[in-house]
């Protein structure tokens, strides 16, 4: 099996535009979480949520943003700054070049959209690129047009954990030796009228905090109340490492290992074992002990159902290694992205690996006492140099995939 080297990263999200500026935005505790300002119909209860400040014209003319629906937007813009950081990955042979997308709704906008066009106006004029704008693979497909990749082209919708998966999808393609490098990530564009009320009625959404709505997501807390909507894209290149050292490209870090398993216990609410077990077949996957674990990026979402499910799950992968590990669940600030959630989150976390930060979970005065974990509580925290990082996706429909990267 081949080694799998991280060569570029891409990020669009709340909190910014780039892989930096989003990592550095989460070093200093800063919240994308406020009051929405999308068109409505008619009232939300829900006003907050985690928008990303994006002009389209900045990135596309406007015959092709026309073709675009808001997810592809962002999975373009953040595969474009993955490939740049690569410098050259996708020179060679195409045929051996993948792309590997997650999303969970796909082009949410679009359907909103036509759908409103529909029911609420009357007309029967809808734009005739409706189909191609909401396709969950759009995303996938326009970055693999855009940069010419001719192998495998496939995308992933399994909720919360489709980034994850993606990405997981496209390290085990490279190691087995399908294909020798791959863009792998996800996107999510949730934010519209249609969607947020579905959300509602699930009864998962964090209540507005009085005080301060960009605190309104506050995972680990006794006085949570659930997850906050957010958008965005995260992309990484991924490489056979020894072409990328052949080439003298950056390796910015190793993914050493994948954990997938599905709950098969019940469609929304999280098991303690079958989180556990995507973390022990990463840990296995990757040759890693849990003592070698310096940093779990969590699942987090804040709510009543995940947050202590997911702490006695690390009790049982970590042991008694569990409390000396740092955990932190970055949604505190950029919301739940659900289908890109994973990328992001791994993004967040390969940044954490290599410049000795960790980022913090925000909004953490009231700790659950179920939740007993050191979760770096409400500033990041530097520390000195560790070894490999976790990443936790757990989903709705019971998929649990799990990413283990080592430090390069």
């Amino acid at each position: 099996m081949r080694r799998v080297a991280v060569t570029g990263m891409g990020v669009v999200s709340p909190l910014g535009i780039g892989a930096d500026a989003f990592f550095e935005a989460l070093a200093e505790g800063r919240s994308a979480v406020g009051v929405l300002g999308i068109a409505a119909p008619r009232p939300l209860a829900t006003r907050i949520g985690a928008a990303v400040r994006f002009d389209s014209t900045q990135h596309f003319p406007a015959a092709r943003a026309r073709m675009l629906d808001r997810v592809s937007q962002f999975a373009l813009v953040a595969a474009n700054e993955a490939v740049g950081q690569s410098q050259g990955a996708l020179e060679g042979d195409k045929a051996r070049m993948g792309v590997f997308v997650g999303t969970g709704m796909g082009g949410a906008q679009s359907t909103d959209e036509s759908y409103r066009t529909l029911y609420e106006s009357g007309s029967d004029r809808i734009k005739p690129f409706s189909v191609l704008l909401a396709m969950a693979n759009a995303p996938c497909a326009w970055i693999a047009l855009e940069h010419g990749l001719c192998g495998p082209s496939l995308s992933y919708s399994c909720a919360c954990a489709s980034s994850a998966v993606a990405i997981g999808e496209a390290f085990r393609s490279i190691a087995r030796g399908d294909c020798d490098v791959a863009i792998a990530g996800g996107a999510e564009a949730p934010l519209t009228f249609g969607t947020i009320r579905a959300w509602e009625a699930l009864r998962t959404l964090a209540t507005e905090d009085p005080e301060d709505p960009s605190a309104s997501c506050k995972p680990f807390s006794k006085d949570r109340s659930g997850l906050v909507l957010g958008e965005g894209a995260a992309m990484l290149v991924l490489e056979d490492r020894e072409r990328a050292l052949a080439r003298g490209a950056a390796v910015l870090a190793e993914i050493a290992g994948y954990g997938l398993c599905t709950d098969a216990s019940h469609i929304t609410r999280p098991s303690v074992e079958a989180q556990a077990r995507a973390m022990r077949l990463a840990l296995v996957d990757s040759n890693l002990s849990p003592a070698q674990v310096g940093y779990v990026n969590a699942h987090g979402t804040g709510t009543e159902a995940n947050d202590g499910v997911e702490t006695a799950a690390l009790h049982s992968v970590l042991g008694d290694h569990a409390r000396n590990v740092p955990v932190s669940s970055t949604k505190s600030m950029h919301g739940h992205l659900l289908g890109a959630a994973g990328a992001l989150e791994l993004a967040a976390a390969l940044q954490a690996l290599r410049r000795r930060v960790l980022p913090p979970t925000m909004h953490l005065a009231h700790p659950d006492p179920a939740c007993d974990l050191d979760y770096v509580p409400n500033a990041s925290r530097r520390v000195p140099a560790f070894e490999a990082v976790l990443s936790n996706s757990f989903a709705f429909g019971g998929t649990d995939a799990v990413i283990a990267a080592r430090a390069a």
